[in-house]
């Protein structure tokens, strides 16, 4: 999928400013669970947690780790991208990896070059073998071929399948949610052995970082100042073009006299009561929940009508106190011409099509600036409101185009 040097230079410039945003929720998270500032944001990030899941994001051994493997959710605008999810846990690293070679080879300019997210990979994770759960076993193909390719000796494991004893002194990338370690197999000696130190397990054990929630802290008129002094002016300009405006949808009562910023009202009563042509608006669940990726809990205002979207509005209030939800302003995708494959005329069609754009940086340390390997485009037919690998969808690796 061609993407013009705009773009190109946009998605790059986003890589370090994520990652600074990262490294800034990161500490405010560990400033607001002490007490220092802003306690109500360690509280609403820890809903809906069990204690130990609470806990082992608080462990002084990983404080200020960050994921290695960084991939927001970005959607081709009219004038960008618009970031709609930040994602430290990513499938698609293997697939992309296969695309960019494939494509490479036959002659294509991908973006990060054929072996992109190899060397990604592997600068990231020098040796680390690649942790996969059940509730993640549709993504082991594409981990087993990512192995077969960087071919120095690590593995793909699966938690039924190991003597935790084994990975003592070793490195595993855990490819799996924390909201799943009831179903994982060995989870309990596998912690265990993380906190005493014997294994390094990457992404950190941070459920709070795993939180679209920190989407809408961004725009949060209590944080400004904290983001201000967090991050280059640079840097947050950046953030303020591409992450949509949102809210959290907090039942509290707001005092008399305010209202929700942007939403301009005082009460979520009215916010159900939006016309059509207001209803402009992005509904779901912060995280920590089996339908907190991809469109399971999306509720979009504008593609439902009034009663379900009061509905929408009701069930994210009455789940504040254990499944957080958030609301975003929608920004619609930008309307492009794309070839696709049509079977049954053994030929290619054009398709009306919006796209999703997933980047994929990877970084050795929280210190490092991300390195982008490579990124994957998914079109989608333009009558698609929300965007992702859905069976009508072409997966495809991103080129540069020349100026025109």
């Amino acid at each position: 999928f061609p993407l013009s040097p705009e773009i190109v230079d946009l998605i790059e410039k986003l890589g370090p400013a994520l990652r600074a945003f990262q490294r800034a929720s990161n500490e405010l998270y560990f400033l607001s669970a002490a007490g220092t500032a802003f306690p109500w944001v360690a509280e609403w990030l820890d809903r809906g947690k069990p204690q130990r899941v609470i806990d082992l994001g608080r462990d002084p051994r990983w404080r200020d780790a960050l994921p290695r493997v960084l991939r927001p959710d970005l959607v081709l605008t009219e004038d960008g991208v618009c970031i709609t999810e930040l994602d430290s846990i990513p499938g698609g690293i293997g697939l992309t990896g296969w695309l960019n070679q494939t494509y490479a080879a036959l002659g294509d300019a991908v973006i990060g070059g054929g072996d992109g997210m190899l060397r990604g990979v592997r600068g990231a994770f020098p040796n680390e073998d690649i942790l996969i759960s059940r509730e993640s076993a549709d993504y082991q193909p594409e981990m087993e071929w990512l192995v077969a390719q960087l071919a120095d000796g690590r593995a793909v494991l699966n938690p039924w399948d190991l003597d935790p004893q084994r990975l003592r002194g070793r490195t595993v990338y855990r490819f799996f949610e924390l909201f799943d370690l009831p179903n994982i197999e060995n989870i309990h000696a596998l912690l265990e052995t993380a906190r005493a130190g014997d294994l390094t397990i990457s992404p950190p054990l941070k459920a709070f970082l795993e939180e679209k929630l920190w989407l809408v802290l961004f725009w949060n008129p209590q944080l400004a100042d904290y983001w201000q002094e967090a991050l280059t002016a640079e840097h947050l300009d950046l953030l303020r073009r591409t992450i949509p405006q949102g809210w959290l949808m907090d039942p509290t009562p707001l005092p008399s006299c305010a209202v929700w910023p942007g939403l301009n009202v005082h009460d979520w009563q009215e916010v159900k009561r939006f016309g059509g042509k207001d209803r402009q608006l992005v509904l779901k669940i912060s995280g920590f929940s089996e339908i907190g990726w991809g469109a399971r809990s999306v509720s979009i205002g504008h593609d439902l009508s009034q009663e379900q979207w009061g509905a929408a509005i009701d069930e994210a209030l009455a789940s504040a106190a254990d499944h957080p939800y958030v609301l975003q302003a929608f920004h619609r995708g930008r309307v492009v011409d794309h070839p696709a494959w049509r079977e049954d005329l053994g030929g290619t069609v054009t398709m009306r099509a919006r796209v999703r754009l997933c980047p994929y940086f990877f970084a050795p340390d929280a210190a490092r600036q991300p390195d982008l390997g490579g990124i994957l485009a998914t079109v989608c037919p333009a009558d698609k409101k929300i965007l992702h690998g859905m069976k009508d969808a072409i997966m495809l690796p991103c080129v540069g185009r020349d100026p025109a």
